[in-house]
């Protein structure tokens, strides 16, 4: 059996030592003479706001003529028409009453314009 050498006794002896001054190094909590004071109270939470909502009005398209509005009228003073009188007077007649039919079907007209505006 051999004796440990006083190298090795001095690197345990070397190492016993750097782990008890490791120990001493930790830092340690202040000394303080007066009491803890309990924590202030936390404030009471807050009501959370009302969501945010936007209210978008989308216009409703509606059509401002009735259902019930009639047809234009087949107008009687047509090219083709006009082309097949026999005269001058004829022509007369149906260009007359192309206007009649026509001045009727714009005053319909403008009252719904105007109902629209």
């Amino acid at each position: 059996m051999r004796f440990p050498t006083w190298r090795s006794v001095a690197a345990a002896s070397g190492c016993a030592l750097l782990l008890c001054a490791c120990q001493t190094l930790r830092p340690k909590p202040p000394h303080l003479d007066v009491p803890d004071q309990p924590a202030p109270a936390a404030p009471a939470p807050r009501p959370a706001p009302p969501p945010a909502t936007k209210v978008v009005e989308v216009p409703v398209k509606q059509s401002c003529v009735p259902k019930a509005f009639p047809r234009a009228p087949r107008y009687p003073d047509t090219d083709q028409a006009l082309r097949d009188a026999g005269g001058a007077a004829d022509r007369y007649q149906l260009m007359a009453a192309g206007r009649v039919l026509r001045e009727r079907r714009l005053s319909e007209l403008e009252k719904l314009v105007e109902g629209c505006r």
